[in-house]
C-alpha cells in the first residue's frame, strides 16, 4: 500500500474538521488521503441495486460528500474512500498500523466532558504504532479568526527525548513551512518555592541549565532540518502545564507516548493527557520506545 494519511469519518463536525486538517497534512507531505468509515452493520456490496434499496447508502453518502469537498479544496490530492464492516476501534487500529498518520475528531473537553473523550479515540491513541492526531471541531464561520499558519510546538523532556518525536515535529514544520517551538517544563523543587514565588537564584540557575541541555539536544536536528527555524522555551512549571501554555494558535502540538510492549493495558502519560484534554489546537501523539 502507498503511504497514506487516514482520517476516521463518522459525520460529526469534529470528524469533518479532522478530515480538512488531514487533507492539508497529506498534501503537504505528498501522501494519499484515505477517508475511513467503519460500521459493523455495513452490508455486503450489492450489485446493480437502486440507491433507495442500498443499505449502505448513507455510509457511502457520508464518505462521498467529504471526498467531494476535499477534492475541490485540493485538486492535486489523491483522496480515496474506504467503507469497513467492522467496529470503528478495530478498523482504526488496523488502519493506523498501515498509515503514516491517523487523524481523528476530538470533542471540546470542558468540565465534565473531559472525563469522556470517547470510547474510540483514546484506545486508538494509546495503542497505535504510528502518530495519531486529534482535531477539534472548527468554530462557526462568524467566530473563526482569519487563518494564519501557526508554528509547530513540541514538548520535550531532556533525559533523552526520542528521535521519533523530534523527527515527526520537524518534518511537520518543514512540510508546512512554519517554525518549530521546542518547550521544556521543569518543576521547581519544594525548597526553592517561597511564599511570593520561586527563589530567584535557584530559578535562574535551573533555567540556564535547562536552556543549555535543550540547545544541545536540538543541535543535530537543526543540522538535519536547516530550513526550519527552531526556537526554545524553558518554563519553570510542570511539563504538562508548560506544553498547554504555549500551544495556543499552533498548527499542531506534538507530544510523546511511550509504547507499552508488556504489562497492563496501554495508557497515556500526564503530558499527553494534558495536551489532549486542554490543548485547543490539533494534538499529535507520537509513540516511541
Amino acid at each position: 500500500m502507498d503511504p497514506v494519511v487516514t482520517v476516521g469519518l463518522d459525520g460529526s463536525a469534529e470528524s469533518l474538521a479532522a478530515a480538512r486538517w488531514a487533507a492539508d497534512e497529506a498534501e503537504n507531505r505528498k501522501l494519499t488521503l484515505r477517508l475511513l468509515h467503519a460500521w459493523p452493520m455495513l452490508a455486503p456490496e450489492p450489485a446493480h441495486v437502486p440507491a433507495e434499496f442500498d443499505q449502505n447508502y448513507w455510509a457511502k453518502r457520508l464518505v462521498h460528500s467529504a471526498q467531494t469537498e476535499l477534492q475541490a479544496r485540493h485538486p492535486a490530492l489523491t483522496v480515496v474512500g474506504s467503507l469497513v464492516a467492522d467496529d470503528a476501534q478495530n478498523a482504526l487500529l488496523r488502519a493506523a498500523s498501515e498509515s503514516e498518520i491517523t487523524v481523528l475528531g476530538s470533542r471540546g473537553l470542558e468540565s465534565v466532558q473531559s472525563y469522556f473523550l470517547g470510547d474510540i479515540s483514546m484506545p486508538v491513541v494509546a495503542r497505535a504504532e504510528h502518530p495519531v492526531v486529534l482535531v477539534r471541531a472548527e468554530p462557526p464561520q462568524e467566530e473563526a479568526p482569519r487563518a494564519v499558519p501557526g508554528r509547530v510546538v513540541v514538548g520535550l523532556k531532556l533525559n533523552g527525548s526520542p528521535d521519533e518525536l523530534l523527527d515527526f515535529a520537524l518534518h511537520t514544520a518543514a512540510a508546512r513551512g512554519v517554525p518549530l517551538l521546542a518547550v521544556h517544563g521543569r518543576s521547581v523543587p519544594l525548597h526553592a518555592r517561597l511564599p511570593w514565588g520561586v527563589d530567584q537564584e535557584i530559578g535562574e540557575r535551573m533555567t540556564r541549565e535547562a536552556h543549555g541541555e535543550l540547545h544541545a539536544a536540538l543541535r543535530p536536528w537543526r543540522e538535519k532540518y536547516p530550513r526550519v527555524e527552531v526556537t526554545e522555551s524553558v518554563r519553570l512549571e510542570s511539563p504538562a502545564k508548560a506544553v498547554v501554555a504555549v500551544a495556543e494558535g499552533a498548527s499542531v502540538l506534538v507530544v510523546g507516548r511511550r509504547r507499552h510492549h508488556h504489562g497492563p493495558a496501554p495508557h497515556l502519560g500526564p503530558v499527553a493527557q494534558a495536551a489532549i484534554h486542554h490543548g485547543r489546537c490539533p494534538v499529535a501523539v507520537v509513540p516511541h520506545d
